[in-house]
């Protein structure tokens, strides 16, 4: 018996390890326009970032596709599909030079919403994204609809990719509790827990425009603070200046301060919203790229 499981052990390993330089053999040396123009196109933290910080990225972008598979369970998986799971995973940690995720090694994506049974278009749970445990440990579960609603709309503070991402970012210190590591330490962690505890009551009254989701508990809190953060980095700085200032201690990023003059620009035209040049085309399909347009 204890053989057999040596064996099977081995065989696992053996195709980890094969998977894996597959997709580094298949890796591109250096990061192709084409998947730069996608980034363009459809990822607005990219484009944002200045020609050092996006190499940073795409470098991001390329560790994490050569460590982590993306597999489509009834659903296809394109190019742009994986650059915005490779985008989710790299924006929470930009700010950690050369960082991998310890706890995951696949990515599926799921055609629609599922449950904990991991039903597809259950009619008793809606669940879009999901850090696995237990049997489903490594790997996490995304709605590919969710995943690409996300980035399309940038307003609403909501983004299912970043916010799993941010799951698995709290759990590098062992524990999912919300607290992130960088806040561990208590002239951090008092805090930051009594300002949760203070904006979980205000969102339980409706008095917070921090989704109430995150009301439920820690966790939920950090990666609904965080998609907020990673989303409305502006906005957030000015409506609640105590929590952007903790979480870009936490995240090791200060988006407002680096990019606000882009972002106040953005605020007034989205990438989805029909192009200021009259053709009818979404901005994003039409003159979001030609430096003529101005932006107010």
């Amino acid at each position: 018996m204890a053989s057999f499981i040596v064996i099977v052990l081995f065989l696992i390993g053996f195709a980890f390890f094969y998977s894996h330089q597959k997709r580094v053999a298949n890796m591109p040396a250096e990061f192709p326009e084409k998947w730069r123009q996608i980034l363009l196109t459809e990822v607005p933290y990219y484009q944002w970032l200045d020609a050092a910080e996006r190499k940073h990225f795409e470098n991001g972008i390329l560790r994490f596709l050569t460590r982590v598979r993306i597999t489509g369970v009834q659903v296809d998986v394109d190019l742009t599909d994986k650059l915005l799971v490779a985008s989710s995973a790299v924006i929470p940690v930009f700010g950690f030079p050369d960082w991998h995720y310890s706890f995951l090694n696949e990515v599926l994506l799921y055609p629609a919403s599922f449950d904990q049974s991991y039903d597809i278009n259950s009619k008793e749970e809606i669940i879009l994204g999901m850090v696995g445990s237990g049997s489903m440990e490594g790997k996490m579960i995304l709605s590919k609809p969710a995943l690409h609603r996300g980035y399309e709309n940038h307003e609403d503070k909501q983004n299912v990719g970043i916010h799993e991402f941010i799951h698995l970012l709290d759990k590098e210190d062992g524990a999912v509790d919300g607290i992130p590591a960088a806040l561990n330490d208590k002239k951090f962690a008092v805090p930051w827990l009594k300002l949760i505890h203070r904006q979980t009551a205000l969102m339980l009254k409706g008095k917070s425009d921090i989704n109430p989701y995150g009301a439920t508990n820690e966790k939920e809190f950090l990666a609904v603070a965080g998609e907020y953060f990673f989303e409305r980095p502006a906005l957030l700085q000015k409506n609640h200046p105590d929590l952007y200032q903790l979480l870009a201690i936490a995240f090791h990023q200060d988006r407002a301060k680096q990019d606000g003059s882009k972002l106040a620009e953005k605020a007034a035209l989205y990438r989805n919203d029909p192009c200021p040049c009259g053709s009818g085309e979404k901005f994003k399909k039409c003159c979001m790229d030609n430096k003529a347009v101005t932006k107010t």
